[in-house]
């Protein structure tokens, strides 16, 4: 059966539990929670219709996105999408400001000078802290964040979740799956890396702590709530992960790399025949693998305790409005049409961008898409939501130190334990 996003409310239950959603979320048309905080809403009704203005408007309103969706050879999705919210509310005389910002450095950019950064922008939502203890972000309330609740699985909601208030509007999920070469691995081979490495290379960037992490989930390590922050993994199934990964860096099947982008680049001229990336790299996957290009949910792995499956950290990338906009009604309506259904199923279209609208789920164009199928299985059932909590000097660094101490030999089977406790010790030494 084809698992998708919300179709299944257990698995609801396997992903970190949330920080708790207050139910009085912004009741009020325009300023919802009545605090100090800058809260904002639309006019518009919870679904895609346009907005009712209530007067005239003339307003630049500056966007920033990633250039893939300005490209005009990837058909400019954001400049269509823009005008055509210009097109749905005639008694607004907008002039849209393009500027370039991926989505993955909106965290840093926009914390760098909130008042000189877009009105509206996109960001991954593992960003969501910095971005809040920035003053960067507005939070989303009154029928916003009712439609931002009924078009989402509450995993989603969760990712754009801080301190019970919602900051971002979800367009798709975000993690990581794995390619693979058919012609190597059959569907039943990929269920399992050590299976796969009997009978082809592997490639995967164990040095990069976005990915490293999924082994010790896979040992039955743990990252607290983001409401009670703790990292636990050190102890014995500290040690089982790590030791784990000392086999598999030893074994002449595998081949480590520092990032996703050296794995995938592996896959060419058949160096490995499977490799670990997010969607970012589809293409280059299809170029590389060509008529015996696949993808899959991430596998499982075998470890002293059994078979174990690995985590991805999932988060969402997810639109958001700046606090400091002289146009808030305008740019919380902009925020919410570039993640509507509307909008997803066009940057579908354009870019191959997963949609994570609840309505999309059944679309049979989105959902019979193999991308679609890997992406939503590895979100449901082979991740969990990136603990808002981690920083550079509580996880990042620390994990990514310690993955290059196991390639380089420094971490050994006989120091295994030694060494897990101390980086464990270290990480939640660093903790806020």
């Amino acid at each position: 059966m084809r698992l998708k996003i919300g179709g299944n409310k257990i698995m609801k239950s396997r992903k970190l539990t949330a920080l708790l959603m207050t139910t009085a979320l912004c009741a009020t048309a325009l300023f919802g929670c009545g605090d100090d905080e800058k809260d904002t809403t639309t006019k518009a009704p919870s679904g895609n219709e346009p907005a009712v203005e209530d007067e005239e408007i003339t307003a630049t309103i500056k966007v920033w996105s990633p250039s893939e969706d300005q490209a005009p050879d990837q058909g400019e999705w954001l400049q269509t999408m823009c005008e055509q919210f210009n097109t749905d509310h005639p008694k607004w005389t907008l002039t849209f400001e393009y500027e370039t910002c991926s989505e993955g450095d909106a965290g840093q950019t926009v914390s760098q000078d909130p008042s000189a950064a877009a009105d509206v922008y996109m960001f991954a939502s593992d960003q969501l802290k910095t971005l809040v203890n920035a003053q960067g972000i507005a939070k989303l309330g009154g029928d916003v964040a009712t439609y931002i609740q009924d078009t989402n699985d509450q995993a989603l909601v969760d990712s754009v979740t801080y301190d019970g208030a919602i900051y971002g509007i979800p367009f798709t999920t975000n993690l990581w799956v794995m390619y693979y070469d058919k012609s190597v691995f059959s569907e039943e081979d990929v269920k399992s890396l050590d299976t796969m490495l009997t009978k082809g290379k592997v490639a995967f960037p164990i040095e990069d702590a976005w990915y490293v992490q999924s082994f010790f989930l896979a040992s039955g390590c743990t990252f607290g709530p983001d409401d009670a922050p703790a990292i636990n993994l050190g102890g014995e199934n500290g040690a089982v992960a790590t030791k784990y990964m000392i086999d598999l860096v030893a074994n002449p099947n595998f081949t480590h790399t520092g990032n996703a982008a050296e794995a995938i680049g592996k896959l060419q001229d058949g160096e490995v025949n499977a490799a670990f990336s997010g969607s970012w790299d589809l293409d280059n996957a299809k170029k590389f693998l060509g008529d015996n290009f696949a993808i899959a949910a991430i596998p499982s792995i075998d470890v002293e305790s059994g078979s174990g499956q690995l985590q991805a950290f999932a988060s969402s990338k997810a639109i958001a409005v700046n606090p400091n906009t002289k146009n808030m009604e305008v740019s919380v309506a902009l925020a919410k049409y570039l993640a509507s259904e509307e909008a997803q199923k066009s940057h579908y279209e354009l870019r191959g961008v997963v949609p994570c609208n609840t309505a999309l789920l059944e679309d049979p164009e989105v959902s019979n898409d193999p991308l679609f199928i890997a992406q939503n299985e590895t979100f449901n059932n082979c991740s969990i939501i990136q603990p808002a909590y981690l920083t550079s000097d509580n996880y990042w660094t620390p994990a990514a130190d310690f993955a290059k101490a196991i390639t380089s030999g420094a971490v050994t089977a006989d120091n295994a334990q030694e060494k897990v406790d101390e980086f464990n010790t270290q990480m939640n030494d660093n903790l806020d």
